[in-house]
């Protein structure tokens, strides 16, 4: 290939390490969130889905793209709640209960998104990065997702908030011993449960990503597993916020090659690129699973029965 191929291909690359990777990156820190409490919620599927439907049918409704973020964000927090509540009962197990809510968002969302599957919805608006420079390819890679900006400030604040706030350091105490949280008074339950749906709300932004930016519409194969992905990112992104922004985009960039290599005319394999994504993910989960070490950075309560 020549030089201006590459360039081409690298832009390319780059745009869609921000357009996939959107998504990623709100599932990712939603997961992180909830994680550093001492739960895992593998209903993140089912979130996503639900929460895209939502976006997509309360922007259609309303005519306002802004209004279906709101009412995604809303819907992933309303399935979060029902996971936390639901968990915090005796004996109740956070595997299973997580994949029953992946059955049930994905199947409320099958249901109520039906009318939903021809109309056109406003979408997000997009952030001309790229309006400074005369290459079409410049401005095309760097015309992004309006919610990308808040995304990468989110985990910021996460970052920030987690290691010099009061509710940081509580949120890392009932992840890390929930017997010392007890001994000083705090509501292990109730921590959880809150930081369950913060989780489920920033999940959702990512499901209003997916349905009103890219790929902009709606239809019930709209999340390909990104919801289950987010889960091994967020171990492999060693449960850091900042992390969580590099993994999103890495994941981002591996679902955008095979497009990339499309739009420059390589077109042999690209099924097998598609699938990038997928490999990345058990790649990951083999190189970071160890049966003779903890994992670095995980919260000591993750796993724990009740």
């Amino acid at each position: 290939m020549t030089v201006d191929l590459w360039i081409d291909l690298l832009l390319a690359v780059l745009g869609g390490a921000i357009r996939v990777g959107t998504p990623f990156l709100f599932v990712s820190l939603g997961e992180c969130l909830t994680e550093k409490s001492g739960r895992i919620n593998l209903g993140l599927e089912g979130v996503l889905v639900f929460s895209a439907m939502a976006g997509f049918g309360g922007a259609y409704l309303s005519g306002s793209a802004w209004v279906g973020v709101l009412a995604a964000g809303g819907c992933g927090a309303l399935l979060a709640l029902l996971h936390g509540l639901l968990c915090s009962l005796p004996r109740v197990s956070d595997i299973a209960t997580g994949i029953a809510l992946m059955l049930l968002g994905s199947g409320l969302a099958f249901y109520f998104g039906k009318p939903l599957i021809q109309p056109q919805a406003p979408q997000i608006p997009s952030l001309a990065l790229g309006a400074w420079s005369s290459s079409a390819q410049v401005q095309s890679a760097l015309s992004i997702n309006a919610l990308f900006p808040l995304g990468v400030a989110l985990a910021a604040v996460l970052a920030w908030g987690l290691a010099n706030t009061r509710w940081g350091l509580v949120l890392r105490m009932a992840g890390d011993s929930s017997d010392a949280a007890r001994a000083l008074g705090t509501s292990v339950n109730g921590v959880r449960i809150a930081a369950t749906t913060a989780g489920g709300f920033v999940a959702g932004l990512g499901g209003a990503s997916l349905s009103l930016y890219y790929p902009g519409s709606w239809n019930e194969g709209l999340s390909s597993g990104q919801g289950l992905i987010a889960v091994a990112l967020v171990i492999f992104a060693r449960w850091s916020p900042w992390r969580c922004l590099g993994a999103a985009l890495l994941f981002g960039g591996a679902g955008a090659l095979g497009p990339a290599l499309q739009s420059i005319g390589v077109t042999g394999g690209y099924y097998l690129f598609n699938a990038m994504p997928y490999a990345l993910t058990l790649a990951i989960l083999i190189a970071t699973c160890s049966p003779r070490r903890a994992i670095k950075g995980a919260p000591m309560e993750l796993g724990v029965s009740r």
